[in-house]
């Protein structure tokens, strides 16, 4: 087993050579942002997040030591190995974004609930365990508070596969056999098909899964698996063909660039004016993203393997045909990505004309305009859902509270943006997604500085 080194309330593993820890904050922690520089240059957007906690959680399928490369340094990461080590396997660093995981003394099937209630990925270790123990017990998940995520899906897709489903606090899912089959999953729930596969590829005979996510860390979940043995096919559509396998082995593996961190620094540029340029950017999985910062306005080119985001000079919402006010909204892949919605409100209060944007996803993730409003954004707030934002508006410094990953990153993109300094306070939630992010928007000329002091 590991050694593990206690730094504040997180855990960091030790046993391999490892570059020291990433630098979280003690307290709930605060940025103090002086807003209204331009910034400039080249920066490189890390591991996709969403797409490494399923790979991590697939690890535990696996009979071998599995290794993952680019994997980002954040708390959600830190916290699901913390539930990995706990379950058994051994977990060390290989280098800064590095890590091995072997999972072959992993003995329990039961998930520490305080652990559990840190992070909501903690759900996706359901199908891992289910297959390789035909029975596991989950307390139920935590994670951002952006509205009601239903479970429903990956019940009703073990329950496809043979298995039975005890809710009791948290749940109990128990199959003396798992068994492949022809499902149609309710909703296209990203984590609900990250589980069915996680099943299915250890299930006997085939499984069609209908109705799936598609999303590019459902793509890399998927060429993981069959790095170890695995045979998915369908990948990138809405209907994955899987072979059930009696075993899955070793691999090593690279966690593809984050698109959703992509269109956060494309939203960067825009709000602060800036010209700056985003280095191994994921440009097979951006079109729904361009096209939709496109209709607001902001212009990008692509140089190779890198994207330019043109963020400087006076950007106009596009109006639809015959004058309607323009509706820009979300929805499964390949769809605008709702994690993006957040940073397009923010990009919208500094654009020319008026939007109506309407997030499908999650009926509490808009909630966080208030904040924009009280910098001086003319935003009105139609429904849970739906928002009209009318630009530009000089946006004035202000105390702000970071509610979940994705507002509190287009907080801080608002108060880079502002004229003056804004403090964003529970700075934690920035942290849970966005590796390093003080520092390395310091490389392109933010001014950012931490401060440990209590939230109060």
């Amino acid at each position: 087993m590991t050694q593990l080194l206690l730094s504040g309330d997180e855990r960091y593993l030790r046993g391999r050579p490892t570059p020291p820890p990433p630098r979280f904050s003690e307290t709930m922690g605060t940025f103090l942002v002086e807003g209204s520089h331009r910034l400039q240059g080249r920066i490189r957007p890390a591991g996709n997040k969403n797409a490494a906690l399923p790979c991590l959680a697939a690890t535990v399928l696996a009979s071998e030591p599995v290794t993952l490369h680019n994997i980002p340094r954040i708390r959600d990461v830190l916290t699901f190995l913390e539930i990995i080590e706990s379950l058994g396997a051994e977990v060390g660093w290989d280098g800064a974004n590095d890590v091995t995981i072997d999972a072959s003394s992993v003995h329990t099937n039961s998930v520490d609930r305080v652990l559990a209630e840190r992070i909501r990925a903690s759900l996706l270790l359901a199908g891992p365990l289910l297959a390789r123990f035909g029975h596991v017990e989950l307390p139920p998940p935590g994670g951002d508070v952006i509205g009601r995520r239903r479970m429903d899906t990956h019940f009703l897709a073990f329950e496809a596969l043979g298995a039975e489903v005890t809710l009791n606090g948290g749940f109990t899912i128990s199959a003396k056999r798992l068994l492949g089959a022809d499902m149609f999953l309710d909703e296209p729930s990203v984590t609900g098909t990250e589980n069915a596969i996680m099943a299915a590829v250890r299930a006997e005979g085939h499984t069609r899964i209908r109705n799936g996510a598609s999303e590019p860390h459902v793509q890399d979940l998927c060429h993981l698996l069959n790095a170890m043995g695995a045979r998915i096919k369908g990948i990138g559509t809405h209907i994955l063909e899987i072979e059930g396998v009696q075993a899955l082995h070793g691999t090593e593996y690279t966690i593809g660039a984050d698109h959703i961190e992509t269109g956060s620094f494309i939203g960067l540029a825009a709000v602060t004016g800036s010209d700056i340029t985003i280095e191994g950017a994921p440009l097979e999985h951006l079109d729904s993203t361009l096209l939709g910062f496109r209709r607001l306005g902001i212009e990008c080119t692509v140089e190779g393997s890198d994207l330019h985001v043109h963020g400087s000079g006076r950007h106009k919402i596009r109006q639809d045909a015959f004058g309607h006010v323009p509706k820009f909204d979300d929805g499964p892949w390949p769809a605008f990505p709702a994690d993006l919605t957040s940073i397009a409100v923010v990009v919208a209060t500094q654009c020319e004309g008026t939007v109506l944007i309407h997030e499908k996803m999650f009926e509490s993730r808009m909630y966080f305009t208030d904040k924009l409003v009280a910098m001086g954004a003319s935003i009105i707030l139609c429904d849970p859902h739906r928002a009209v934002i009318v630009g530009p508006t000089p946006l004035q410094p202000g105390v702000l509270e970071s509610p979940d990953i994705r507002a509190g990153m287009a907080l801080l993109i608002a108060a880079l943006g502002a004229h003056g300094t804004s403090k964003i306070r529970n700075i934690r939630q920035i942290e849970r997604g966005y590796e390093a992010i003080d520092e390395r928007l310091a490389g392109l000329g933010a001014r950012i500085e931490r401060t440990e002091e209590s939230d109060g």
